[in-house]
């Protein structure tokens, strides 16, 4: 009996390598060529060497000290993308957590179908409301404006950032509000004091979700800001293929340097976003 667990063990394991294996060099072979070109010298950068011959740093050099054209508001451009993110973040936390609380604790009216609502705007693509939310932009003024963009994030991310807090919030025990409530403490008071130190995973895992969708964002950033010193780095980064010659090499270690934020960040709070995300998703 203990040979047949052990065997089946083994194969469960055989199973999963198979599978984890391939998906995991398909994930890092691309990383790997940007690594590869970004330490390669240009005349060098597209040979197909699996090493380059004569590795260098100096592209990393050329990025941080703004010695390329397309490069000179790189800074200011990596500023708007952390501005933008953060300002994104927090704003989607704070809707959505009292949106959450609201729905789950307090039992408002009218707060699923609300809720169940904005979630149906998820039926249709993003890029599909990019023309829409550009001409809404324009009619208040806010083409231009970091703000645009930062309510677009706000918008998209917003739903789904409810629904995940409003899920873990059901599972909380109800006897905590009621406990609360006989003491006398206030909704706020409710909200402060036990609804929040009970929400940390699930808070710190929209807030991370909501961060990285607006850090990684192209289209909206691209269509509501025109401006070189307001766009994002991400949008920046698309100059470099107007070129008739692009510097790949600069642009895969500008690339690179850009992508080592949020894969930070997610590390970070890998186990957070795990038990978030996850949280309520199977009902106990």
């Amino acid at each position: 009996m203990r040979r047949s667990s052990i065997i089946k063990k083994v194969f469960d394991e055989t199973k999963l390598l198979l599978v984890g294996i391939p998906v995991l060099l398909w994930t890092l072979i691309p990383v790997y060529h940007m690594f590869l070109f970004s330490i390669s010298e240009r005349d060098s950068a597209t040979s197909g060497r699996l090493w380059p011959k004569n590795p260098t740093l100096q592209n990393f050099q050329i990025v941080f000290e703004r010695k390329h054209f397309y490069l000179d508001h790189f800074w200011v451009q990596l500023w708007n993308s952390v501005f933008i993110a953060a300002a994104v973040g927090a704003i989607t936390l704070f809707i959505s957590t009292c949106a959450a609380f609201a729905i789950s604790r307090l039992k408002v009216r009218g707060g699923r179908t609300v809720m169940n609502m904005a979630l149906f705007t998820y039926f249709i693509p993003a890029a599909f409301l990019a023309v829409p939310m550009y001409k809404t932009m324009s009619v208040y003024g806010l083409l231009n404006s970091q703000w645009s963009l930062i309510l677009a994030m706000v918008t998209i991310a917003s739903p789904y950032c409810i629904w995940v807090l409003k899920q873990a919030s059901d599972k909380l025990p109800l006897e905590l509000d009621e406990a609360a409530r006989i003491d006398g403490a206030s909704p706020l008071q409710l909200f402060r004091l036990v609804y929040l130190p009970l929400m940390v995973p699930s808070l710190v895992a929209v807030g991370t979700y909501s961060l990285l969708l607006a850090w990684n964002e192209y289209l909206y950033a691209f269509l509501l800001l025109s401006r070189e010193t307001d766009v994002t780095l991400a949008v920046a980064l698309g100059n470099f293929l107007s070129a008739d010659d692009s510097p790949w090499e600069l642009l895969m270690a500008t690339g690179l340097i850009y992508a080592l934020p949020p894969a930070a960040i997610y590390y970070a709070f890998k186990r957070y976003m795990v038990t978030g995300l996850t949280a309520g998703a199977v009902k106990s």
